[in-house]
């Protein structure tokens, strides 16, 4: 049986019909010629999900993301230094001496996932302080994920490709040239790198694109890409990553005062975090609307589970497996 034969027939209720209505809706949105963004919080790219999320990618079923710093950079880490990574399957045991230990083994613990810091972080800085080197002394400045792509495009990591290049996202995007959103990026391992750079005097914080310029450079995507229905918005978690973005809409028409802005067309969120009171991931999307990011018919959909099971399934179905 395939996996959408699988879950079509047994997800029928609750968060589980929640899942195939908000998968069918996203295959109707870009089967209708409209784009979509997926915006990646959380340790998503430690979790693996470029096994599904590449190829997604790679068959056009997105065409813009925003990410933390950490999903753009710890997709690559996987990369390189997979067969380092370290399971903690008994993590919710650790004592605090346990988890010293893992410190000073160089293991920094994501969940029950252990990052390598010399195989990862530092493997990844040796060449990429190289490319933020080389612009800044050609007076040239990059948004974080095109340091990212030049990273990428000029081969220096793949002497160390421990995975099948295919599930790594990264480089599905880099052969896309897809654009990436990273607000918040210094918030991330490379963010903390870039900053240790700039206090050393070795690099100008001026290199690096801001988040602000990310925002530019969102608003023109979209008045490019929106046409008169918009564009789709499918959040994995919460945080930065989605409110960032979301929030470009109701900057062109409230505060530009652009005029016929069409609202985000389709609106999916998938998070365990429940319904509370003043929590941006715990708000239902209805209230979304008196933001002025959704409009009321555009299709709303939460699934409230744990994005590691639930993106794969969606994907799954949205890529006819």
């Amino acid at each position: 049986m395939k996996i959408t034969e699988f879950l079509k027939h047994n997800y029928r209720h609750f968060n589980a019909a929640a899942l195939i209505d908000a998968a069918e809706a996203y295959k109707t949105h870009i089967d209708s010629g409209k784009k979509m963004m997926v915006t990646l919080a959380g340790a998503m790219s430690t979790a693996e999900l470029g096994i599904s999320f590449a190829e997604m990618i790679r068959q056009d079923k997105v065409q813009i993301i925003s990410c933390t710093g950490a999903n753009l950079e710890e997709d690559l880490m996987n990369l390189v230094a997979h067969s380092h990574y370290e399971r903690v399957p008994n993590y919710r045991d650790l004592t605090p001496q346990q988890e010293w230990d893992l410190l000073e083994k160089g293991l920094n613990r994501v969940t029950d996932t252990c990052i390598p810091e010399e195989e990862a972080f530092r493997r990844l800085q040796q060449h990429i302080f190289d490319i933020w080197k080389d612009a800044e002394e050609k007076g040239e400045r990059y948004f974080p994920h095109e340091f990212m792509y030049k990273l990428i495009r000029s081969g220096v990591l793949e002497q160390y490709y421990e995975i099948d290049p295919k599930n790594s996202w990264m480089l599905a995007a880099a052969e896309k040239n897809l654009p990436i959103i990273v607000p918040g990026w210094e918030d991330s391992t490379l963010g903390n790198i870039f900053a240790s750079y700039c206090v050393k005097g070795e690099l100008k914080p001026s290199t690096m694109k801001s988040g602000i310029e990310y925002m530019t450079f969102l608003s023109k995507w979209y008045q490019d890409n929106a046409g008169t229905e918009g564009v789709g918005f499918f959040q994995i978690g919460g945080g930065i990553a989605g409110d960032f973005p979301i929030c470009v809409v109701p900057m062109l028409y409230q505060d530009l005062e652009y005029k016929d802005v069409p609202f985000w067309s389709y609106f999916c969120q998938i998070s365990d975090s429940t319904t509370s009171y003043g929590s941006y991931s715990g708000a239902v999307p209805n209230e979304k609307i008196t933001w002025g990011k959704l409009d009321i018919d555009t299709p709303k959909f939460i699934v409230e589970s744990d994005a590691t099971i639930v993106a794969p399934l969606i994907f799954a179905i949205v890529l006819g497996q």
